[in-house]
């Protein structure tokens, strides 16, 4: 019964009571007038509280008002084909294809260190020098043997000329042409053992040898992530690192797939990768290396990712969540996040129902690596659901649940 109906039935109940007490007199009728006054509002909100009681919604439901259909966006869900994603954890590590540790060439004293851990440097750009007894003996050698080759040459001129005036034998010449030629093979190896080093025999030459100093040059740009020596410290030409030296634009994570999955797993696949401190950040990267053994305790095998760090954001021993891509397809339904509400470890979704009414649906979700949530139950191809303003219907029907 609406409300006309309801109001019209109270006013000939009304007209019905005032024919019964007509004859009492005017002060029992002002003392009965509020209590059909009373009646009449009392019966008004009990009409007014059915009418909304019949658009109460249902614990499941919500039924909202024009106006705030402007807040909520709704999209239809489709079913489209997706690849299957397997997610793994692991942590950042250098790049050891991209990383040079810096040895001593020859023992002797650091001179010049003025890096630190964490600055950036240039393929050949000076890292410090080495003062060492044992490139004055190079330089020294050098030198002899530039001086034997020049007495040399001059002998071998020489022997040559009378040779030709058949003033020396053939015996004398060829002597001349092989010291010679030992004096060039001196004087090459003396120069290539400064080349070694690092040292221009030219710039010894117009220095007149006066040179006790090795350059040691960065092998490679990047950044310099240990620092074992400090400036004056001598040093042993050993296997020991002086300085490492590494280029961060691309970093290492190692993670753990199981065997049974492994198949899937290809060098080259695409994978996103989602840092703990970053984690509205995906950095893209790909399958480097697969390894060739299993752990027989947790049946899994280290798959090396090779990951692209802009900004140098990565740092070693961070941690990492990975999401491969994998050669599998499957068709199914994703949904943004923001349209999931969770409670009480359970996920739900407002499906639209009518115009203006949406149900609350349970729903199975996982993330599809994307940012967004593959829904694996609750959900089919065609459903309208809200994308945007969940929260505000989730609000609005707790409010008439209470």
């Amino acid at each position: 019964m609406n409300c006309e109906n309801r109001i019209a039935a109270l006013a000939g109940l009304l007209a019905l009571l005032l024919g019964t007490v007509g004859c009492q007199s005017k002060t029992s009728e002002a003392s009965s007038g509020p209590s059909v006054s009373r009646i009449i509002s009392e019966a008004a909100g009990a009409s007014a509280s059915s009418d909304a009681a019949a658009k109460v919604d249902t614990a499941d439901g919500v039924e909202v008002a024009p106006k705030m259909m402007a807040n909520l966006r709704i999209e239809p869900v489709r079913e489209q084909v997706l690849y299957r994603q397997l997610t793994a954890t692991g942590k950042v590590q250098f790049n050891e294809d991209r990383m040079a540790r810096v040895l001593a060439p020859l023992p002797g004293q650091v001179v010049g260190l003025q890096l630190r851990v964490g600055d950036t440097v240039q393929k050949d750009q000076l890292l410090f020098s080495i003062k060492s007894r044992e490139v004055a003996v190079l330089v020294t050698e050098y030198l002899e043997s530039q001086r034997d080759l020049d007495l040399a040459g001059k002998t071998h001129a020489m022997t040559k000329d009378l040779f030709e005036h058949q003033a020396a034998s053939r015996i004398a010449f060829q002597q001349a042409a092989s010291d010679l030629a030992k004096a060039q093979a001196h004087v090459a190896r003396a120069e290539e053992a400064l080349r070694v080093l690092g040292l221009d025999p030219k710039e010894i030459e117009n220095t007149g040898g006066l040179r006790s100093l090795i350059p040691v040059l960065a092998p490679q740009s990047g950044n310099v992530i240990e620092r074992t020596i400090t400036s004056g410290q001598f040093v042993q030409a050993d296997s020991t690192a002086l300085l490492t030296v590494a280029d961060v634009s691309t970093v290492w994570v190692l993670v753990d797939v199981f065997e049974s999955d492994i198949h899937s797993v290809h060098p080259g696949g695409k994978v996103k990768v989602t840092a703990a401190a970053y984690p509205d950040r995906p950095f893209m990267a790909s399958v480097d290396r697969i390894s060739d053994k299993v752990d027989p305790e947790t049946r899994t095998l280290k798959v090396r990712l090779l990951v692209s760090n802009p900004g140098l954001l990565l740092k070693s021993e961070m941690f990492i969540t990975a999401s491969l891509e994998l050669s599998e397809r499957m068709t199914g339904v994703t949904v943004p996040a923001k349209a999931l509400l969770s409670e009480d470890d359970k996920s739900y979704i407002f499906v639209a129902t009518g115009e203006r009414r949406f149900d609350r649906r349970l729903v199975s979700a996982i993330p599809d690596g994307s940012g967004r949530l593959r829904v694996t139950s609750g959900l089919r191809a065609g459903d309208r659901i809200v994308t945007d303003g969940a929260l505000l219907l989730s609000f609005r029907q707790k409010q008439n649940q209470n």
